[in-house]
């Protein structure tokens, strides 16, 4: 047995918690001293790329090789840039646009920033085939529905990414794409057979792998095919099984949010940090919602507390915090051969306040890039000539994504066209009308509207309310910033997305700031 001081030790090495703060609080330092091997930052962590700069050189201090992780996969699903929305499309987009040089590039510009501000692993790209389209928690995270074309924009990411000296992470294994429940609240099933999961589900992982992805992110999914009863974040025949001895995967084998309730709920955020270790889990994650100390050293200990009953063997607590050390010592080497050239190539090495609002240039670039625009008979004229009336759709909140990321179209039409107004509707905004067109079209008269979506297909009051309008106004500009499943209104702009640069595409389209690069005539019958 190890000494009473190297088991702690060990077990803290392969936890990556959260805190809360934009500086480093005294319960992580002292964590970092005793052995801690990572951590992760969450929306909650950032104001600046300046503070993030700051509060990872206060992690180095206590630990040169910590790794620090963020979940950023600069499209709606943003903590670097949540306070504004991502100044990059996501992946949705990149996938209708289909040039995987230009996800690499997007990639590589995300990595850049990244390491500029001392991030060392990021929990992206979204491998996930998004081939449900009621998928409540995928969706446009996903590059889309076709398991070749997910491959090779998640292998074009993965490259652009570590070419910045951040190690990638594919996620959520084996796929969460095909499920209409989200793991954040309850345990999705993939009930699909070991055809169909190897000729969909698994390709873009293999792709990852190919590509040299330094870390893989399990997903909380039961896959009957592999194991009928325990998750896949638990499961070691798909961990170990699958991931490590069929598919060859070497890397870090980490856990999404420990906390979630697809493993929580059944076996204790001990329990599932346990298993998972013992299933193949190198690294766990959790801090999304118990982010503290006492957290932490739960965790903490009751991995200790495994080894000393022989639940969890010591060799693979071993060979966890030994991956979690050597993915460690890529990122340093990494970021200092190539990172710190490249980053003084793009950016003079200096971290500016401005950048965070101006953003990525090749990422507006590739926002306009992805959006599709279709006409009928009925569509107005562009540019308008005259400021709009804008009504955005709110749909429930997507844990994944958070509500503290702004969206939408109508921040950016305001302005291009001075005097646009703006109204966001909810479910419950129009409950009690009796036409859900009349709060629509309230005060609008001759203007031009504009209606802004997110998903419209899955969210029956929104379709309503949309049909209602449009039999009114079939002028109408409907603007969808999810999965475009179908076309409404006078003129159709699908963004692929919904972060700031989608919002910007389609304002510039509208106002006629751009010439849209496709345009699709669909002319009424």
């Amino acid at each position: 047995m190890p000494n009473s001081g190297e088991l702690p030790e060990l077990a803290a090495t392969v936890l990556q918690p959260g805190f809360v703060g934009t500086t480093v609080p005294e319960w992580v330092r002292r964590s970092l001293a005793e052995g801690l091997g990572g951590v992760a930052l969450f929306a909650r962590n950032v104001e600046s790329p300046a503070q993030v700069a700051a509060l990872t050189a206060q992690l180095r201090a206590e630990r040169p090789d910590v790794i620090v992780a963020i979940d950023e996969e600069a499209g709606d699903v943003t903590r670097f840039e949540s306070r504004y929305g991502s100044s990059r499309p996501g992946n949705l987009a990149l996938g209708a646009i289909d040039d995987p040089e230009l996800t690499g590039a997007v990639a590589r510009d995300l990595g850049l920033d990244l390491a500029r501000a001392g991030i060392t692993l990021d929990y992206a790209p979204d491998t996930d085939v998004n081939c449900n389209p009621d998928n409540p928690i995928i969706g446009v995270r996903a590059f889309g529905a076709e398991a070749d074309l997910v491959a090779r924009h998640g292998a074009a990411w993965i490259h652009g990414l570590q070419e910045a000296g951040v190690a990638a992470c594919a996620k959520h294994f084996p796929g969460h794409g095909d499920t209409a429940v989200d793991s954040h609240h309850d345990v999705p099933v993939i009930d699909h057979d070991l055809t169909r999961l190897a000729e969909c589900e698994l390709v873009p992982f293999r792709a990852a792998i190919a590509a040299g992805v330094q870390s893989i992110m399990t997903g909380h999914l039961l896959v009957p095919a592999y194991d009928p009863e325990l998750p896949a974040t638990l499961s070691r025949r798909i961990l170990t099984g699958l991931l490590r001895e069929e598919l060859g995967f070497d890397g870090l084998i980490v856990t999404d949010g420990i906390e979630m309730q697809g493993v929580r709920r059944k076996y204790g955020l001990e329990g599932a940090t346990v298993r998972a270790l013992a299933a193949g889990a190198d690294a766990i994650c959790v801090g999304g919602d118990h982010a503290d100390e006492r957290t932490a050293l739960r965790l903490r200990d009751a991995i200790v507390a495994a080894v000393r009953s022989g639940e969890l063997p010591e060799e693979r607590l071993r060979d966890a915090a030994a991956r979690v050390r050597r993915l460690a010592t890529w990122t340093l080497e990494t970021q200092t051969a190539v990172g710190a050239r490249a980053i003084a190539d793009a950016a003079g090495a200096a971290v500016r306040e401005p950048a965070v609002v101006a953003g990525s240039v090749v990422g507006q670039a590739a926002a306009r890039r992805a959006v599709k625009v279709t006409t009928t008979a009925e569509a107005p004229d562009l540019p308008l000539t005259h400021a709009p009336h804008v009504v955005e759709f709110a749909p429930p909140r997507n844990i994944a994504i958070g509500a503290e990321t702004p969206w939408g179209v109508a921040a950016p039409l305001t302005e291009l066209l001075p005097g646009t107004t703006s109204v966001r509707l909810s479910a419950d905004d129009l409950a009690g009308a009796t036409d859900p067109a009349a709060p629509v079209l309230t005060g609008v008269g001759a203007r031009p509207l504009v209606l802004v979506v997110r998903d419209a297909h899955r969210h029956p009051w929104v379709a309503d309310a949309l049909a209602r309008t449009l039999a009114v106004r079939p002028d109408t500009i409907v603007v969808e910033m999810g999965v475009p499943i179908s076309v409404a209104g006078g003129l159709h702009l699908a963004t692929h997305g919904a972060t700031r640069a989608c919002g910007r595409a389609a304002a510039e389209i509208i106002a006629g700031a751009v010439v849209p690069d496709r345009v699709e005539q669909a002319l009424a019958a």
